[in-house]
């Protein structure tokens, strides 16, 4: 290739880059909309990202959230490692409660129908929260985060939406810039599909661990209305193309640049970056979907 070959090629890459960000092409297939360039010398705004597509109209961002928008149910909660201990004889092999006392716990859960073992031997005196805690953690082979770790003050953490952080009780507690790492800490079981979904919204690294049940409502009762009107919450929805249709209407209204989804529970979370660097969350409920109940001993 001569030289002159190489800078015309070379200047061709760098007008295409520069065309494509100013008035890129509409990932819908068969978009009808105006000539890019007449588009771009009218400086009509800005269309919307969405999962990596871009698209211009909001007919265009309807119809692909229809497609993006998941048609199955959420993928079930990790329940626990298989090959798991049994949370009371982590206790009892730790001789921190009796085998007498443990039996007595089972009884009392078998008997009232409800409860986790771990929830019983607290009731009966037989077991402390922090042990129950350590014990859970050993579970889970995650650490536990003590008292002194934990600040209350949540600025420089992400904003998630408070429901979520209240269903899966669970806090972010710790934001590691260096390594992009979101500790999030959790008082029971870990849900791995929760934190998966973090992970898309943000683009960190989650890393969970455990707390004592008192530390996380503690923080959480410090974390609420944080997020104030930033965060809104659709319980009925018909289908997925009433689903697309709100957030559609909330793309246009606050003039929104990118939006990202992601299953979370019962929930479709929508999150979307607008003009300012402001940010809103939508939260829309599956039908059928029941509420993130939590699992484990």
């Amino acid at each position: 290739m001569t030289t002159a070959n190489l800078h015309l090629e070379t200047w061709r890459l760098l007008w295409g880059e520069f065309w494509e960000k100013r008035a890129p092409r509409c990932s819908r297939e068969n978009c009808r909309q105006p000539n890019r360039l007449w588009r771009w010398l009218r400086k009509r705004p800005l269309g919307v990202r969405l999962q990596g597509g871009w698209y211009c109209l909001p007919t265009c961002l309807e119809r692909a959230l229809v497609d993006a928008l998941p048609r199955t149910p959420p993928a079930p909660r990790v329940s626990a490692i298989s090959h798991r201990v049994p949370l009371g004889l982590l206790l009892l092999s730790r001789e921190q409660i009796s085998n007498l006392q443990l039996q007595t716990a089972l009884t009392a859960q078998r008997d009232a129908g409800h409860g986790r073992i771990g929830e019983w031997l607290q009731r009966l005196g037989f077991a402390t929260e922090k042990q129950v805690t350590a014990a859970l953690a050993r579970q889970w082979a995650c650490p536990v985060l003590r008292n002194d770790q934990i600040s209350l003050d949540p600025s420089g953490l992400p904003k998630i939406p408070h429901l979520l952080l209240e269903s899966f009780q669970m806090v972010p507690v710790n934001f590691v810039k260096s390594t992009s790492t979101l500790h999030i800490a959790f008082s029971d079981a870990i849900d791995y599909t929760v934190l998966y979904a973090i992970e898309q919204m943000f683009h960190y690294h989650t890393e969970p661990c455990l707390i004592t049940p008192r530390s996380l409502h503690k923080y959480l009762a410090a974390m609420a209305g944080r997020n104030g009107r930033s965060e809104m919450v659709f319980d009925h929805i018909a289908d997925a193309t009433e689903f697309a249709r709100i957030i559609r209407s909330y793309a246009v209204k606050m003039t929104a640049c990118s939006v990202r989804l992601a299953a979370c529970g019962p929930y479709i979370w929508a999150r979307m970056e607008c003009l300012r660097h402001q940010t809103i969350d939508l939260l829309l409920r599956n039908p059928g979907s029941a509420s993130p109940s939590p699992s484990g001993p």
